[in-house]
């Protein structure tokens, strides 16, 4: 079987719960190599904050030059691999969900341990707000504000406050000749 080259970065899609993607997501970034480049095509709800945490790890400690584009959605816990981009890209059509943590436990745990999860889910909020802010390099005063109000923020509101760059969808030229 012919083996087809792909020119030009390698394209990745995170799409819908980061978390039941994770392991082949974190295969694809290892994929790159280091220092190499990369499309994120993002239209998810989220998922984990550990698994944000890992993606966003593998993309800033490999050097990876990754271009986000939010395709559709980019809530919760896609948000940190896109801020974690060196080029971030929307469409008036992307939106961004900023919210506070929330956790949920399946088992039944003690009231020791439901309060431990308290107050490190507490902490790790806290950290990885600042890391969004220092990532997408904006006040974490702002942040905080989206995440308070459970804030949608579409994608011409994150381009004007000049944390991507707004682009357009147009019928490409290919497209037309079908008429």
């Amino acid at each position: 079987m012919e083996e087809r080259q792909h020119e030009g970065p390698v394209e990745i899609s995170l799409v819908g719960d980061l978390t039941e993607n994770e392991a082949d997501l974190c295969e694809k970034l290892l994929a790159v190599e280091p220092g190499g480049e990369c499309v994120l095509y993002i239209d998810s709800l989220g998922g984990s904050p550990y698994t944000a945490m890992a993606l966003t790890s593998l993309l800033t400690l490999r050097g990876l030059r990754a271009t986000g584009v939010v395709a559709g959605e980019c809530s919760s816990a896609a948000l940190w691999p896109f801020a974690a981009c060196h080029r971030r890209l929307v469409t008036r059509f992307s939106v961004l969900l900023f919210h506070p943590m929330k956790w949920q436990s399946e088992e039944n745990v003690g009231l020791g341990e439901a309060a431990e999860w308290a107050r490190h889910f507490g902490q790790l909020e806290g950290d990885m707000d600042r890391l969004l802010a220092e990532l997408l390099d904006f006040p974490n005063e702002k942040i905080q504000q989206w995440v308070q109000a459970g804030r949608y923020v579409t994608g011409p509101e994150l381009a004007d406050a000049g944390l991507a760059k707004l682009i357009e969808l147009k019928a490409l030229p290919w497209l037309r000749s079908g008429r």
